[in-house]
């Protein structure tokens, strides 16, 4: 029996709800998809139907021989409705963290199908899979994707086995900023009894005092997206922290992308919990 919850099948449902609560039913054959969430991009490209997209984001960049030849449309919280519209889409992919709600009233007069998706748990990729295998007719490749998926938690040890750790996460410089309890990143890090810090917040992604937390935690992590954190931050934040503090520059993929991405994700936090000292290195 699986250690790890996870969400009850779709399968029986000919209807797939997004997150805003809106039903989508199957497409058509030969959809032309526009997907606006970089991890999901690589998503819908690792369950077959790459040739479908028409148009995605400059940050959309996996896997980079079949995002070079898509048209860009902006950024995440740019996007060039106009482009979008001359693309003709059927199926544009957006998400409540990554596109701002005025983007996503706006493509709802240019395609008839937005899918508004707001993963908030590392098993929430379960439900991707499955909602994306139905809508786009490929439930094969999403059934193996959620196999593997299960597997990878289902090798990670409880959390009982491994120490509790308080973990400052940061995503921006100047501001400094954190992440609250409250979203997929602080879901990834408890797979593994790593709890994020500030533990309470009004904000999602909290603005911050270095200050505050000197003492107060046990690893600092700086992730390399959306702020590109480098050899010369690790220092700051050591300057400020001490020289004894255990600071970590991380693979942001591997925290905030969902989708197919979250499955060497689950091995890649593994890791960094089996021996700390290895993956500390500068």
């Amino acid at each position: 029996m699986s250690k790890n919850p996870v969400p009850p099948s779709l399968s029986d449902i000919d209807v797939r709800i997004d997150a805003r609560g809106v039903e989508h039913h199957r497409a058509r054959p030969d959809p032309r998809i526009v997907s606006l969430v970089p991890s999901l991009t690589e998503l819908l490209c690792d369950l077959g139907v790459g040739s479908q997209i028409v148009g995605c984001t400059r940050f959309c960049i996996h896997p980079r021989e079949t995002v070079r030849r898509i048209e860009k449309v902006g950024g995440t919280k740019d996007v060039d409705i106009e482009k979008i519209r001359a693309l003709a889409p059927t199926h544009v992919i957006v998400n409540v963290d990554e596109n701002p709600r005025e983007t996503v009233d706006a493509l709802s007069e240019v395609a008839d199908n937005v899918f508004v998706t707001h993963p908030i748990a590392p098993t929430d990729n379960l439900v991707l899979f499955e909602n994306f295998g139905f809508l786009f007719s490929c439930e094969e490749r999403a059934a193996e994707l959620a196999q593997r998926f299960r597997f990878a938690l289902d090798r990670l040890p409880t959390c009982g086995d491994r120490p509790a750790r308080k973990v400052l996460y940061l995503i921006w410089r100047n501001p400094w900023m954190a992440i609250s309890p409250d979203t997929y990143i602080s879901r990834m890090l408890a797979l593994v009894n790593w709890h994020s810090v500030p533990r309470v917040s009004a904000d999602r992604y909290p603005t911050i005092e270095l200050a505050n937390f000197v003492g107060e935690t046990d690893l600092i992590l700086l992730s390399s997206e959306p702020y590109p954190f480098s050899d010369e931050h690790f220092a700051e934040v050591e300057s400020e922290f001490g020289e004894r503090a255990q600071i970590a520059l991380v693979d942001g993929e591997m925290f905030s992308w969902y989708g197919s991405r979250a499955i060497p994700a689950v091995e890649y936090l593994d890791k960094l919990t089996v021996d700390t000292a290895e993956i500390l290195p500068r």
